[in-house]
């Protein structure tokens, strides 16, 4: 029996890597982690949609620490999201050490449940600029993981070579391109569905959706060509 665990925020991008996985494995996992973000809808938006896609299971893990030592735009409400980037050349929205962290966890509950994968919705051809959504740093998780727990053990990225329209495509793909858009929370500020529609997340999720329903059988060869 094929097991995966999927990192799931309920936002776009993990709730289209969630949808794929239950079409492609016998038994899926969810894992969410509450780590003090910005907006708690982001928990209760993953726990309906566990619930409505019927994972086999959907743990939400406190790692509220994270807040305590990571300053960024999405762990403290006093910091406005901006779409300026900081000296580093980085978002102010960026949380170092989070994808470190959550694939760590991630990768001890596939362990224990004897998942052979880790999902993962990171992608480096329409990211934010994270150094933590790069496929070199993917990998480098990776061979970490496996070589301190001796096991065989992938971190899959469906969307890593995919930009945001090619990502709507893939929803529409397993007839859940509706459900994805009224559903699930990617806004920065909190807002359900189209969001906000100011914040960088929601103005890369927007054009993302109308790219591809303006070229909708163009964008689908493109997504068919590199699945």
């Amino acid at each position: 029996m094929s097991k995966a665990v999927v990192v799931f925020s309920g936002g776009q991008d993990s709730t289209t890597c969630l949808i794929q996985a239950l079409n492609q494995y016998d038994e899926v996992h969810a894992v969410t982690f509450d780590y003090g973000q910005r907006h708690s809808e982001e928990i209760a938006t993953a726990e309906k949609l566990a619930k409505q896609l019927k994972v086999a299971s959907h743990k939400i893990l406190d790692v509220t620490v994270l807040n305590e030592l990571a300053i960024s735009a999405l762990t403290r409400d006093a910091i406005p999201v901006s779409n300026e980037l900081m000296d580093n050349g980085l978002p102010n929205t960026f949380v170092p050490g989070r994808n470190i962290l959550f694939l760590t966890l991630a990768g001890i509950y596939a362990y224990q449940l004897g998942a052979e994968s880790v999902i993962t919705g990171v992608c480096e051809t329409d990211f934010s600029g994270y150094p933590d959504c790069r496929d070199s740093f993917i990998k480098a998780m990776q061979s970490a993981l496996e070589q301190g727990m001796d096991r065989e053990l992938k971190l899959v990225t469906p969307l890593m070579w995919l930009n945001k329209a090619q990502t709507w495509a893939l929803a529409d793909k397993y007839y859940s391109l509706e459900l994805v858009r009224d559903q699930t929370l990617t806004c920065y500020n909190g807002i359900v569905g189209s969001g906000c529609g100011t914040c960088p997340a929601c103005l890369l999720r927007a054009k993302g959706l109308n790219d591809y329903l303006d070229d909708k059988a163009g964008v689908m060869a493109e997504l068919d060509a590199k699945c």
